[in-house]
């Protein structure tokens, strides 16, 4: 068990969490990052990033890198290891699903979110033997084969771009008959002569022998049913938060998001949320850097004005 009392604990090394650690270093704060995977957070499943100020065009790995690279200089402590609770009080205690247990005198909580599953049958049994939700990470598995694409949105229709380098074909499934990604996306998708659109339709259930090799979906009118051949299924249909170890603590509204004020302070004192995990408007990493940057300078501010709780 640790008994060090760290300053700040950040539960979390996205974008918000190493900015976050980034300016809680920088204010000398004694400082430990708790990462479940690897850090970079979702940075490190995008392809190409283009609207990061002054990068024309990076990929999400290398921005991932740079900002790791960036933390590790100013010497956080970095811990790998998925929390399973925090307890609330003057000192908060972050305990691991490792049975570890770290204690702070404030808390970051800027894990993120984890894809939405389809919740079809065939879909767990063929995760990572053909279901994938990173195209980065297993695209050029794929290299002159079908894949299939479930999505309408921004990531659906960048992940497919990204997969037309080395696919033969991908088809892209989508419920409704228009998509609610940015024009720039639809544009390339339709002048991309490997990408074919299937509309109206819902997949249903994955099939394969060893690994994946069709998709059935289902006409959301006629509910007619037609299996897809596909070596590959890729389902990008959205997001959930990953607060399920801060449930107890009453700091999330009903859909799981952390509620925080401008500040990026919870309701508990000492407590805060950072990055795509909390409710807000907009969830890019210029967002979620901002975020990290304001937790950190109030924790800053909250440990100053309450020293004596800590002595």
């Amino acid at each position: 068990m640790e008994n060090k009392l760290y300053d700040i604990i950040i539960i979390g090394a996205g974008p918000a969490g190493m900015t976050c650690a980034i300016y809680a270093r920088r204010a000398n704060l004694e400082t430990l990052v708790l990462e479940a995977q690897s850090p970079g957070g979702k940075m490190v499943k995008t392809a190409e990033i283009e609207n990061w100020p002054g990068i024309k065009n990076t990929s999400g790995p290398d921005l991932a890198f740079a900002m790791f690279d960036q933390m590790n200089a100013l010497k956080p402590e970095f811990v790998m290891g998925n929390v399973a609770k925090i307890i609330n009080g003057d000192i908060k205690s972050v305990i691991t699903t490792e049975g570890n247990e770290y204690k702070g005198k404030a808390v970051v909580i800027a894990t993120g979110m984890v894809e939405r599953k389809l919740g079809i049958p065939g879909e767990e049994k063929y995760t990572g033997h053909g279901v994938s939700y990173c195209a980065v990470c297993d695209g050029a598995l794929f290299k002159d084969k079908v894949v299939t694409v479930i999505g309408g949105g921004n990531a659906a229709l960048d992940e497919a771009i990204y997969l037309s380098k080395f696919a033969s074909k991908i088809n892209i499934v989508i419920r409704r008959d228009v998509f609610r990604a940015d024009e720039i996306e639809q544009d390339e998708i339709s002048n991309n002569p490997k990408i074919n659109v299937i509309v109206k339709h819902v997949p249903v259930e994955v099939k394969g022998d060893n690994a994946v090799t069709s998709l059935v979906i289902k006409n959301v009118e006629t509910e007619e049913l037609t299996e897809l051949p596909t070596d590959g299924l890729f389902p990008f249909i959205g997001s959930e938060p990953i607060t399920n170890f801060a449930n107890s603590l009453g700091i999330t509204n009903e859909k799981g998001y952390i509620e925080v004020d401008e500040d990026m302070a919870t309701k508990l004192a000492g407590i805060y949320g950072a990055g795509d995990v909390v409710e807000k408007k907009l969830r890019q990493i210029v967002t979620a850097t901002s975020d990290g940057a304001i937790a950190a300078q109030q924790v800053l501010k909250y440990i100053n004005i309450n020293k004596s709780k800590f002595q």
